[in-house]
């Protein structure tokens, strides 16, 4: 039994039931994510799950191709669901479930405002910059990808300071590398459906190959650097988080080989029994 285990009050029926919801979520939106997460130990696989939804919330949020939300309304709504977070973790009950999730698991784990506060940063951005230069681009990645890597470290190591300041860097790079991805995989449709451009100076109507290979050189950087933490991870992580790596890592090798004009017109995607090898290995753990 760990410090936390022994001082945090035990999950309510309450509690459990936004967990439940938060799980829902997850698989209403990300097949891969779902899967993936199937191989974390619980209580750990809950708290990833519960900090996922409310970040999947909050994307739905910005991103929603709804035309009939303007700006002022999905601003007004994000603002409302940061105020609702802030009240939750300072104790209160909130009405919203998946906020409640993550409040329980924010509390278990020791997530605060050093990590929240830059995630709804990064979502206030996707509301109002379209174009980024490469300092807000930094501090978008972070806010958007690498903390959410930092809280997910903070459910794995489960209150070992000492390790979680050793792995933070990987836990962030793997963050970026994740986020980084999607920006190619989406370079089309955050273009022409949200207006917006991830990349200094990058003009996806002149996206080339070279352009393409140096982002990839960067991801794979950012890959190799997050795998060397794999192996100090606990068991009831390791897995999950090396399947998730592994996703990816063929991702970005299918990205590689893909054209730069054809990157632009569609989504690259794992087919569903490469897919499967991938989690497959992980769950044995089979290194490539």
């Amino acid at each position: 039994m760990t410090p936390r285990e022994r001082t945090v009050p035990a999950a309510t029926l309450y509690d459990r039931v936004a967990q439940r919801s938060a799980e829902c979520v997850i698989a209403g939106y990300s097949t891969s994510f779902g899967w993936a997460s199937r191989l974390l130990d619980e209580p750990v696989r809950t708290h990833v799950r519960s900090i996922y939804a409310l970040v999947r919330i909050a994307d739905e949020v910005v991103d929603d191709p709804e035309p009939a939300l303007t700006v002022q309304e999905r601003s007004r709504m994000l603002e409302d669901l940061a105020a609702e977070t802030a009240r939750a973790l300072a104790g209160g009950r909130s009405t919203n479930l998946v906020v409640q999730a993550f409040a329980v698991t924010a509390r278990r784990c020791g997530i605060d405002a050093a990590l929240i506060d830059p995630f709804f940063a990064s979502m206030r951005a996707d509301l109002t910059v379209a174009v980024h230069d490469r300092a807000s681009l930094a501090e978008y990645v972070h806010g958007s990808a690498e903390v959410v890597g930092l809280m997910c470290l903070r459910v794995f190591l489960d209150g070992d300071e000492a390790e979680y300041a050793r792995l933070a860097p990987a836990a962030s790079a793997l963050g970026a590398a994740f986020q980084k991805v999607n920006f190619l995989r989406d370079l089309a449709e955050d273009h022409d459906q949200l207006g917006r451009v991830y990349g200094p100076g990058l003009d996806p109507a002149a996206f080339d190959d070279a352009r393409r290979d140096l982002l990839l050189d960067e991801i794979e950087a950012d890959l190799a650097h997050a795998a060397t933490a794999l192996p100090h991870l606990p068991s009831s992580s390791r897995r999950a988080v090396a399947a998730a790596h592994g996703l990816y890592a063929e991702l970005a090798r299918r990205l590689r080989a893909t054209p730069a004009a054809r990157i632009r017109r569609a989504r690259v995607r794992v087919p569903a029994p490469r897919k499967a090898l991938v989690l497959t290995r992980a769950a044995l753990g089979v290194r490539r």
